[in-house]
């Protein structure tokens, strides 16, 4: 079977998208397939549209290590860009409601010339409850939630911030510049800590300023990104509940920079940034996957 895809790129965060609907594929191994960047076309990512009874579609995220992802903040953003551009779904005067394994998100895009070339999603309320993340209470000694929390890894002790939205983040503003910490030393003993039964998403964060944060995200299942969506809007909500930033910041990254509102606890979170279709091709499915 030849099976069209795009593939699309946000703030250097890179995704496949596939039209799915009604399709029966292993996506865990076409996703490794897909995304490998020597064999396959490389991404960070695959992005599956499927039918939805509960939203006009349903997106499923499939890291390059095949696990599946609640929630990509960046992937959705192009998810939306790969139906609008495609006529797959369109958006009203609410914007587009999207199905996620977080929960139905609300796109809205900002189109030129009838094609999407940015938009602002509604990530969610987040929550710092053990259970909604999770984080194994038993590692939390006593404690209600893992706010500043201090986690020994590696020989270090890191002060994290635990929240989940849409997926788990493990956040830690530090003082030494995050591009000067080992991440691919310490992340993995963090995002694999007995403490996490699902694993989590890890951010260092520097507070550059009230309304600029610097981060670098290494994603459970793919590794140190040039971006993410959700480890941006987690970084920017754990400085405002620690008191460190405004409302609206800028968040740095290696692939550029998005921005991320929070009014504060009760409230949902925006993150806006733009989309890019890189190429369109045909992959054969069947001839390039492994079970």
């Amino acid at each position: 079977m030849d099976l069209p895809f795009a593939k699309l790129e946000a703030a250097g965060n890179g995704y496949i998208a596939v039209d799915g609907r009604d399709l029966d594929v292993d996506w865990s191994a076409l996703a490794r397939a897909m995304t490998a960047p020597d064999t396959g076309v490389g991404s960070d990512g695959l992005a599956v549209v499927q039918r939805s009874e509960r939203a006009p579609v349903r997106m499923r995220i499939f890291n390059s290590d095949g696990s599946e992802a609640e929630m990509s903040g960046n992937g959705i953003r192009l998810f939306a860009k790969f139906v609008i551009d495609r006529g797959i779904a369109t958006a009203g005067d609410d914007g587009l409601q999207v199905e996620t394994g977080g929960g139905v998100r609300t796109v809205w895009p900002t189109l030129e010339s009838g094609k999407m070339r940015s938009a602002r999603v509604a990530m969610g309320t987040p929550s710092f409850e053990p259970a909604d993340i999770p984080v194994d209470l038993g590692a939390l000694d006593g404690a209600e939630q893992a706010r500043d929390f201090p986690l020994e890894v590696g020989g270090r002790e890191i002060a994290i911030t635990c929240l989940a939205i849409g997926n788990p983040h493990a956040v830690a503003l530090l003082d030494e510049p995050v591009d000067d910490f080992p991440l691919d030393e310490i992340g993995p003993l963090v995002v694999e800590h007995a403490m996490f039964p699902n694993r989590i998403n890890f951010e260092i964060v520097n507070v550059e300023g009230p309304e600029r944060l610097r981060i670098r995200v290494l994603e459970r299942g793919e590794g140190e990104t040039l971006s993410s969506g959700t480890g941006s809007t987690a970084s920017a909500i754990a400085a405002r509940v620690h008191g460190r930033t405004e409302k609206e910041v800028e968040v740095v990254q290696r692939g550029g920079t998005l921005g991320v509102r929070w009014e504060g606890p009760g409230h949902e979170a925006f993150l806006e940034g733009p989309t890019l279709e890189v190429f369109e091709g045909v992959w054969r499915v069947g001839g390039n996957e492994e079970g």
